[in-house]
């Protein structure tokens, strides 16, 4: 009797350990991970910003958080005439750093097709991480170590979901747009190419958003969704962007094309036309369908797509969606995968990887990628500054 219970035990001992194990790889598989090691740094509020406001046609407010939890919380504010250069500084908590730029109230959208030769450094799904986006670009010469721009004519293009999930939205916002400017100077260029979670932010839905942000709103006396919103510069300038570009024959948007968008017979300028007049309507399904409709489905549009890893799409699919477009591949983040790799005989390449956070440590341990194009060539950069060829 005793054998059997201890060998009835020790089965569903295997068994419990079996599930468990499948489980955890399952899992891994999938993307998951376990964080932990939070700094206590990452809600001090003290320094944060700037918040800019446009307060009338002619007015700019610049607004920092001061104070503590103990003694309270207050903003800082002056008001700039809205058609001048304005100069800021953003707060770094973790390093107690900061870095410095002009605010430059001119925006202008950007083109859709560029083609110039030049090489492209592509990054994606950064999601907050402001140490770990400043770091790869300080790796793989982008910007040197005073975080001023040495990549020249260079494309430095962010594919989408900048923000969310972690605690350092406002620096990692304000440093693209610094190097926006900055890239300008040189010949460069910034492309900031609009992912899901920028349109969940500009549509009000805060669900991956951290909690320091209604804090942040509170003590501006604002609400969240005021913070990129059309009377926010970041906000302005965010739905300035576009949703997909075209850059030396390479596509980059940050879900995909769909073959029902393919299909629609519309240029990349139109869709791009057509995204950024939805930026700021939340996408629910109608009844009458519309190429709007299409194009700002979080199934099928262009920010929200998966199906290139997660529908039985042929070669031919792919290959008439780009000589639809008359590009050479389409480059995107959005769906997680284990590194930088390239699918469909190198027309579509995935991009999105396990990032670092700037205030948790994450197990499995988690590294940085990205893609270089060069003369065509395609390679995986790493986060020690090597590259791969793909």
């Amino acid at each position: 009797m005793k054998k059997r219970i201890l060998r009835y035990v020790k089965h569903i001992t295997v068994t419990i350990l079996f599930l468990a194990l499948s489980a955890i790889f399952l899992g891994l598989y999938h993307g998951a991970s376990l964080h932990y090691g939070d700094h206590p740094s990452r809600m001090n509020l003290d320094k944060d910003g700037p918040y800019v406001f446009y307060e009338n046609d002619s007015t700019l407010s610049v607004n920092y958080l001061r104070g503590n939890k103990n003694d309270g919380f207050y903003t800082q504010t002056k008001n700039y005439a809205s058609n001048g250069s304005i100069l800021g500084s953003c707060y770094f908590p973790l390093e107690d750093s900061s870095f410095d730029f002009t605010i430059n109230t001119q925006l202008e959208t950007p083109k859709t097709i560029y083609t110039d030769g030049n090489p492209i450094v592509a990054i994606s799904d950064i999601e907050s991480g402001f140490k770990t986006f400043r770091d790869f670009l300080i790796q793989h010469k982008v910007i040197d170590k005073n975080l001023d721009w040495i990549f020249g004519k260079g494309h430095l293009v962010l594919v989408g979901d900048f923000v969310d999930r972690g605690f350092s939205t406002t620096q990692v916002l304000w440093f693209a747009y610094k190097l926006e400017q900055e890239a300008k100077k040189h010949g460069g260029l910034v492309h900031f190419i609009i992912g899901n979670h920028e349109l969940k932010n500009m549509q009000a839905k805060f669900g991956a958003a951290s909690q320091k942000y209604l804090a942040v709103s509170a003590i501006l006396d604002k609400q969240q969704h005021d913070l990129y919103s059309q009377e926010s510069f970041l906000g302005k300038w965010l739905s300035s962007k576009n949703a997909i570009e075209k850059i030396n024959g390479h596509i980059f948007v940050h879900g995909g094309i769909h073959p029902e968008v393919a299909a629609l017979g519309l240029s990349l300028e139109e869709i791009n036309d057509i995204s950024r007049k939805h930026y700021y309507k939340a996408y629910f399904p109608k009844p009458q369908k519309t190429s709007a409709e299409l194009i700002s489905s979080t199934r099928k549009g262009i920010s929200w797509y998966r199906g290139y890893f997660r529908e039985n799409l042929s070669q031919v699919q792919i290959d008439a969606q780009l000589e639809t477009f008359n590009a050479k591949s389409v480059v995107v983040g959005h769906t997680l995968q284990s590194k930088v790799k390239t699918f469909f005989n190198g027309k579509v390449i995935g991009i999105d990887v396990h990032h670092p956070k700037d205030y948790n440590k994450t197990w499995p341990n988690t590294q940085s990628e990205g893609l270089l194009i060069e003369n065509d060539i395609m390679y995986r950069l790493l986060h020690d500054g090597t590259k791969k060829m793909l």
